[in-house]
């Protein structure tokens, strides 16, 4: 198993540990273990009680939730230096998702009495907590209002948007993750085919290119309008 160091971490300095001391950073790191999880694997599973976070160094991961239909329901993604897991321990609840890897990714896990530590005696750090957690209720307010108001054509123009501020894009000007036509069927909320018909529409009216998996956007602008997002 390989021990990252916190203190060298390229991604601490994105991460709520970035505001730790040299002395709380060493406790985290004199207790800390770290894992790597092949491409496919789950980190957390819904419905379990979690002893702690994990802080993923790199990689991406998918958090979802399976619907009352057994139908999977991908709610949000995970990168470099997010913290995943640690809002059902301060709320004291079981995991409200499954925790996916999308590629191979290593992430290290935190006790969650460092947490608790870190929380009480640092108020810059329980402020970046407080932020992180703030972004995802309105992300996962957003979500909600989309679902119940926005068509699926809509959904879907918003979601390869999403994509792109989430992970940005490869040299080749690639949206930097790949997924299949049944993934992004779940984030978007709709049948797979339905996506797969509605990305022909989008490449025919050329706002975005396909290969395989890789999809470049085109026409931003009005991918936007499509999607109504606004600035």
């Amino acid at each position: 198993m390989e021990h990252f160091d916190c203190a060298n971490c390229p991604s601490r300095i994105d991460s709520p540990f970035h505001e730790l001391s040299v002395d709380e950073l060493t406790k985290v790191q004199n207790i800390k273990s770290c894992t790597f999880f092949k491409k496919g694997q789950i980190i957390f599973h819904e419905g379990n009680r979690p002893g702690g976070i994990y802080c993923i160094r790199k990689g991406k991961v998918k958090l979802s939730r399976l619907g009352s239909d057994g139908k999977e329901q991908i709610i949000r993604f995970g990168k470099d230096s997010d913290i995943i897991g640690y809002r059902s321990i301060l709320s004291g609840e079981n995991l409200s998702a499954t925790v996916t890897t999308l590629e191979d990714t290593s992430a290290c896990f935190v006790p969650k009495k460092i947490l608790f530590d870190s929380i009480e005696g640092n108020p810059k750090f329980s402020l970046r907590i407080m932020k992180e957690m703030s972004r995802e209720l309105g992300e996962a307010g957003r979500l909600i209002t989309n679902l119940a108001q926005k068509s699926v054509r809509e959904r879907l123009a918003e979601v390869i948007l999403v994509l792109r501020t989430t992970f940005g894009e490869t040299e080749e000007g690639n949206v930097d993750i790949s997924l299949t036509r049944e993934e992004l069927a779940n984030m978007v909320g709709t049948a797979t085919e339905s996506v797969i018909r509605l990305l022909s529409e989008f490449k025919e009216d050329q706002l975005i290119e396909l290969k395989g998996r890789k999809l470049k956007i085109t026409n931003p602008d009005q991918l936007a309008r499509i999607g109504k997002v606004f600035d």
